[in-house]
C-alpha cells in the first residue's frame, strides 16, 4: 500500500473528506511521525505497534570489489515493532488465505 492509497482509503471510508482533505490528514499524520522520530522519540500506537529508532554501531565492513576494508559509521535508522493484535490478526488472516488455497504439487 502506497500513501496514495492511503489516501484513497482514507476518501472512501468517510465520505465526508475530500480528497484533498484526506490527503491532509495522511501527510500530517506521517509528519508527526517523522518529527517525533527525528526528535528520538518513541511512538506507541496500542493495538498497532511502536516506533522506534535504533542505534547500529560503528562496524567494519568490506568492498565487495576490491576486499578493502572500509569503516562503516554509527547510524541511527527507524524501526518498527508490531503490536500484539496487529500480530494476530496478520496470522489468521494468512492462516485463512492459506488454508483456502488449494495444495499444488510440483509435476516433476
Amino acid at each position: 500500500m502506497t500513501r496514495s492509497d492511503l489516501v484513497e482509503e482514507l476518501a472512501n471510508r468517510f465520505g465526508q473528506l475530500t480528497h484533498r482533505d484526506a490527503e491532509y490528514a495522511v501527510k500530517t499524520i506521517l509528519d508527526a511521525v517523522s518529527d517525533a522520530l527525528v526528535r528520538g522519540h518513541r511512538i506507541e500506537i496500542r493495538g498497532f505497534g511502536s516506533f522506534s529508532v535504533n542505534r547500529r554501531p560503528p562496524r567494519m565492513g568490506r568492498n565487495p570489489r576490491s576486499g578493502e576494508s572500509v569503516a562503516i559509521p554509527e547510524k541511527r535508522v527507524p524501526h518498527f515493532k508490531p503490536g500484539k493484535a496487529l500480530r494476530e490478526a496478520v496470522d489468521a488472516r494468512t492462516e485463512a488465505l492459506l488454508s483456502a488455497r488449494p495444495i499444488v504439487k510440483n509435476a516433476n
